[in-house]
């Protein structure tokens, strides 16, 4: 089971840091090895990027092959050299034929709260 933190005080109040949300249709039949795919982009951009703060991917239930990702990088420059890391370029070169469509929807926080811990 994975644990996410949530740094303290990652962001003051004068900078939210940089958060968007990915919004992709992946081909059904190619389902399995896109998540797989993603899941380890992510932990390697989490783990080797400290610049990347958070990046959560979910599903529909009711839709299964609707995903979406919640991204929020330190700011701007850490998410442009984020597209620029080997595992991105590796992620994006191995999910090429898999993703139907993206949209890359920049987004200014409301509210973001959190426990300490998310687990999965």
């Amino acid at each position: 089971m994975a644990a996410f933190i949530l740094p303290e005080n990652v962001f003051a109040q004068s900078n939210p840091g940089y958060i968007r949300i990915a919004k992709l249709t992946i081909d059904s039949i190619k389902m399995e090895s896109y998540k797989a795919a993603l899941k380890e982009h992510a932990e390697a951009a989490v783990r080797m990027e400290p610049g990347v703060i958070i990046l959560y991917a979910v599903y529909e239930k009711e839709h299964p092959t609707h995903i979406s990702v919640f991204e929020i990088y330190a700011d701007e420059d850490a998410y442009q050299l984020h597209i620029k890391t080997p595992h991105f370029l590796k992620y994006k070169a191995t999910v090429q034929d898999m993703v139907k469509s993206l949209e890359l929807i920049d987004v200014i926080p409301i509210a973001l709260e959190s426990k300490t811990k998310i687990s999965n």
